[in-house]
């Protein structure tokens, strides 16, 4: 039988085209639509999709636009049966423009809807569901204001929206309880359960950050778990509603935003394989360039595709890592330039490193002598507006001692750290005069 039908289909296609050609477009149009259907039987959606198309232009010719949009429609349903949302979504588009040549108004009102919730509807489940509600928005001004209110496919739409919003699962199961209302046909149904389970994907998936420490400094490298968690996802699965085989979910894309003060050296590779049903945890690594008021990781955007065809776009929380400085410490140290003797003056050497990783502020040294080590020239005290890593200050006393003995040189610091803690140190240097 499938030979036999094969067979003849082929022979109407033959003859519309010939009528085609010939100009005899109703003859035309009518076996295209023949044909268009036994494509459909033959489940080579393609080939009845090409039928559907050139019966609806063969009614174009004669001007019988309502006849031309029916088959448009069919056009369509023939590319939802195939899954192929985008080729459906351009033959609305079509379809709308030669909705104006119809007599009716509310023929005209009713098909502008229906069109543009199909083309909503299919570009929900290629990633784009703004473009879809945009254009959804835009044919409000064409048709009758409590027309366009009250319609039930407006409300769908509506219902989506915020179900999406405020993550609301109760308006898919309310969609599914009013599926009767919008008098779709049955490739349009299977586009709507297909949404309302992808809407319900969206929903239920959830995730997880972990970090490996509570508090990071700037100069360590933030170790970063995010939990992608399926586990919700069994359930919609199982239901017998929607009649939807899930072969395939992987991750296409990751995008990750972050506050200005870091940058990802360390992220899973895509496209990458999710299991269904269970935590998949994926690695990051960020790593902290200089300290900001808020550190942000996230949101992390990923584009996620199923069966490598329907897409969505899921977006998690942010997260703010406790960021410091690392800490600063000052090293001080003096020098004999010359061998200290009694009642002679020689240059000490007074030095004072970072060797720190933070960087020191507002820095005030303060060297204090016993009365024996006479200051001769120089200053004991230095104050500079900071210091940084692998900075140093150093300066010369001159200094002549006026007795033998075991002294001790005081130098006394202050500064504030990165994280404007402040730190006092008093460092002791024991120093002999010698015969």
């Amino acid at each position: 039988m499938g030979k036999d039908l094969r067979l003849e289909t082929k022979k109407q296609l033959l003859k519309a085209d010939q009528l085609y050609k010939a100009k005899q477009y109703k003859k035309a149009g009518k076996n295209y639509h023949l044909a268009g259907n036994s494509l459909l039987k033959l489940n080579e959606f393609k080939g009845a999709k090409n039928c559907f198309i050139n019966g609806a232009k063969s009614f174009i010719e004669l001007g019988r636009y309502s006849t031309s949009i029916e088959l448009y429609r069919q056009s369509g349903e023939a590319c939802l049966y195939a899954d192929k949302y985008l080729e459906a979504n351009e033959i609305y588009k079509e379809a709308l423009s030669y909705v104006p040549n119809l007599k009716s108004e509310r023929d005209r009102s009713s098909f502008i809807v229906e069109f543009s919730v199909l083309s909503y509807l299919c570009l929900f489940l290629k990633g784009i569901p703004d473009e879809g509600l945009d254009y959804v928005k835009k044919i409000q001004k064409k048709v009758d204001k409590e027309f366009f209110k009250e319609n039930p496919l407006i409300q769908l739409v509506s219902e989506i929206t915020i179900s999406l919003r405020d993550t609301q699962v109760k308006y898919v199961e309310k969609i599914k309880e009013n599926i009767g209302i919008y008098k779709f046909r049955d490739a349009e149904i299977k586009l709507l359960k297909t949404v309302l389970f992808l809407l319900n994907i969206k929903l239920l998936l959830s995730s997880t950050f972990e970090l490996s420490k509570e508090v990071y400094t700037t100069n360590e490298i933030i170790n970063l778990t995010l939990n992608f968690d399926t586990s919700s996802l069994v359930k919609v699965l199982k239901d017998p509603f929607y009649q939807f085989e899930l072969r395939d979910f992987n991750i296409k894309k990751i995008v990750i935003n972050l506050s200005d003060n870091l940058t990802t050296s360390k992220r899973p590779s895509v496209p990458l394989a999710i299991g269904v049903g269970e935590k998949s945890p994926l690695e990051f690594v960020i790593k902290p360039h200089f300290q900001v008021d808020k550190s942000i990781i996230g949101p992390f955007v990923f584009t996620c595709e199923l069966n490598n065809n329907i897409i969505f776009i899921y977006e998690t929380q942010s997260i703010s890592p406790k960021l410091i400085s690392p800490p600063a410490t000052l090293l001080a140290s003096i020098k004999n330039l010359r061998p200290p003797l009694i009642d002679q003056t020689f240059p000490l050497e007074i030095l004072i490193e970072n060797k720190s990783e933070g960087e020191a502020l507002d820095v005030n040294i303060d060297v204090e002598f016993p009365e024996k080590l006479k200051i001769m020239r120089g200053t004991t005290k230095k104050q500079i507006y900071s210091l940084r890593s692998n900075e140093d200050l150093n300066w010369e006393i001159n200094i002549k001692p006026l007795e033998v003995g075991d002294y001790i040189i005081k130098i006394y610091i202050k500064f504030t750290d990165p994280n404007q803690n402040k730190v006092e140190e008093i460092r002791d240097f024991p120093f002999s005069i010698k015969l």
